[in-house]
């Protein structure tokens, strides 16, 4: 509902007819090469993801890895983060990784992106800390943002050792699981290609940054923009998937209050945010789509011959 309600918000905020302009007017051979980058992105984190689980005894197929992320990619605009799920569950019915295994070196990924995202966080601030500071403590009170981590973290500590002294079946099933959890997630410690792993990784990161700048070029107004900007632009969009299922609606709108902050105008902010929240989406769902069909194909003509 969110997601329906910040599409209308955002086309409320641009003209449907202006909106089209900018997509017949658009650059698409900068669209396309940003496409290409994103597949390149995808690609490399399914090939990443071999040296995570080879720790664990097992040898995980290029071809399932690849079809695996772009079907959890998919799943991701249905129910958020449930791509994960079905990453894992991929994984385990057709490469025979325990769930709780495979899942746990989702996490452990997602903990190197965390750690890469929080770089490229950094070093926006450093290049444009004076515009940044000077916005948010312009719009937001630092009091509340310190009451409600204080909040979260005493909820937390609470939490946790409810959970702990707990010996009921289900908080005994969730902490069966959070054991594997953890074995996947140290899989990244006992990896020996840790120099390949982390190759990737940067690989991953600076692909997805140049789709974003790259897209750019494809509007005149926004083809100008300084690169910290972009980073800006990028972080705030990034963030913006977390909050509705791929992005919907507040993709566009996230954009728009990154680059509001360098006076860029509304009309190319948000045709912007549509043009390379669009051209990803058409990629996930061609993509991911295949990858759904391919599965049992693949998996069919090529059963997996050993097993851990």
């Amino acid at each position: 509902m969110l997601g329906v309600f910040l599409v209308w918000y955002s086309l409320a905020k641009i003209s449907i007819p202006v909106l089209l302009g900018y997509f017949k007017n658009a650059n698409y051979f900068w669209v396309g090469l940003g496409v290409f980058l994103g597949i390149l992105s995808h690609l490399s984190r399914a090939y990443r993801w071999k040296f995570m689980i080879e720790p664990l005894g097992y040898n995980l197929r290029f071809p399932n890895s690849i079809m695996a992320v772009f079907t959890a990619y998919l799943v991701n605009y249905t129910i958020p983060r449930a791509g994960e799920v079905s990453r894992a569950t991929i994984l385990t019915n057709y490469e025979s990784v325990p769930f709780e295994k495979g899942f746990g070196t989702i996490i452990a990924e997602r903990v190197a992106d965390l750690l890469v995202m929080l770089c490229i966080i950094s070093l926006t601030l450093v290049l444009e800390f004076d515009i940044i500071y000077t916005f948010l403590f312009t719009n937001i009170d630092p009091t509340q943002l310190i009451l409600l981590g204080l909040l979260a973290l005493v909820i937390l500590v609470i939490g946790y050792q409810l959970f702990k002294k707990s010996k009921h079946p289900f908080a005994l099933k969730i902490k069966t699981l959070f054991l594997g959890l953890i074995e996947g997630v140290s899989s990244i410690l006992k990896m020996k290609k840790k120099w390949a792993f982390l190759a990737h990784t940067l690989f991953i990161w600076t692909m997805y940054v140049s789709m974003f700048y790259l897209t750019s070029f494809s509007i005149p107004e926004t083809s100008q923009l300084p690169f910290s900007a972009i980073l800006l632009g990028f972080i705030s969009a990034s963030f913006s998937i977390a909050a509705t299922n791929g992005g919907i609606g507040s993709y566009p709108l996230a954009i728009f209050a990154a680059f509001s902050i360098f006076n860029v105008p509304e009309d190319p902010s948000i045709a912007f945010g549509w043009i390379m929240w669009t051209s990803q989406t058409l990629m996930v769902i061609i993509l991911g789509g295949l990858s759904l069909l391919f599965l049992p194909i693949y998996n069919r003509l090529y059963p997996k011959q050993t097993s851990k």
